[in-house]
């Protein structure tokens, strides 16, 4: 992993920063409204920040750098541990291009980075579920009232915990919650030292399989858990044609995930050092595609920009449309 040189405002970033259609299609997700791209055969380079995923087995096949070749742009990679970290990096101009959850984006924002949507996969709210033990006497949302649940702090399952209180009658201040990193928050669940614990796959799925955790909700009906993908507003704006190629890659990787749900399952359990069971448990709950940044999508971002600042957990507001393709419909 190359070695990110950060300013002084890398404290304030990494605090605000706490914390998986067709091609055509997809191209329309693309900010091509932005300036004109280099003159043909100009050198350029994509940065590419990713994390273990889809960006990875893209990674994996060479054909993003195949596309490439021809328009003499050079792909480079670097692996990160979580979005808010990749953001930072685009923040401080060390990548051009990653994936990142719902809620990232938000505090990037908030914290002056140069991030522009490019793209999004479809809603996938059954990644993401509220679990209690085995043995736990919590039946229903209700029963959640006065409960200490565990979740990772400005995360996406941060946001779908506010949603799914208030669409069951209770507000954020009737539970106790416990900020805790997917690894702690386990070893707490384990420990019967929290009630519940808010997460996404594949530490749910591990759940379910190794410790017998029981779902009281997932996000279906509540939020849409997308994933988006980003570039800086300078790169996006200067290099419309490699924003689409990358683009339709991802997209022909996902579409091959739909269609070969038992080797995607094999390969991204290899990828995560988890036992294929698990991940097969992933794949299933899994829906597949990439598609455009509409005003609708960025319309989903705000609501949770906006809830964030209700909780005090950003400090300004945020507006996400600045962050959208210009002209977005």
């Amino acid at each position: 992993m190359s070695t990110i040189k950060t300013p002084n405002n890398r404290r304030t970033f990494l605090k605000l920063s706490l914390g998986a259609a067709a091609a055509a299609a997809c191209a329309a997700a693309v900010p091509v409204a932005f300036a004109q791209a280099p003159a043909p055969g100009a050198p350029r380079a994509l940065r590419i920040g990713n994390q273990k995923g889809y960006l990875n087995l893209l990674k994996g096949r060479g054909t993003l750098e195949k596309r490439l070749a021809p328009l003499n742009v050079s792909v480079s990679w670097t692996e990160f541990a979580a979005g808010p970290v990749q953001l930072e990096a685009l923040n401080v101009g060390s990548i051009d291009f990653g994936d990142v959850g719902e809620a990232p984006p938000i505090f990037a924002q908030a914290a002056g980075a140069p991030l522009a949507y490019v793209a999004a996969t479809v809603p996938r709210p059954q990644s993401e579920a509220v679990l209690v033990p085995p043995g736990s006497p919590i039946r229903s949302v209700a029963d959640l009232k006065g409960k200490k649940i565990a979740l990772n702090r400005g995360s996406n399952v941060h946001y779908f915990l506010v949603k799914l209180l208030r669409q069951h009658g209770l507000e954020y201040r009737d539970v106790n919650v416990a900020f805790l990193a997917p690894a702690d928050a386990r070893a707490a669940f384990e420990r019967a030292s929290i009630d519940a614990w808010v997460i996404w796959d594949p530490f749910f799925a591990a759940a379910q399989k190794s410790l017998g955790a029981r779902v009281i909700a997932d996000a279906s009906g509540v939020v849409g858990n997308r994933g988006y993908y980003f570039s800086s507003q300078s790169y996006a704006a200067k290099n419309p044609d490699v924003i689409r190629i990358v683009i339709e890659e991802i997209e022909k990787v996902d579409q091959w995930g739909g269609r070969n749900k038992d080797q995607l399952a094999s390969e991204l359990a290899q990828l995560w050092g988890l036992p294929k069971p698990v991940v097969d448990l992933v794949v299933t709950r899994q829906q597949f595609g990439t598609v455009p940044i509409t005003r609708a999508i960025l319309g989903e971002q705000q609501q949770i920009a906006d809830a964030f600042l209700e909780l005090g957990l950003i400090p300004k507001h945020v507006d996400v449309l600045k962050a959208g393709p210009p002209g977005v419909a």
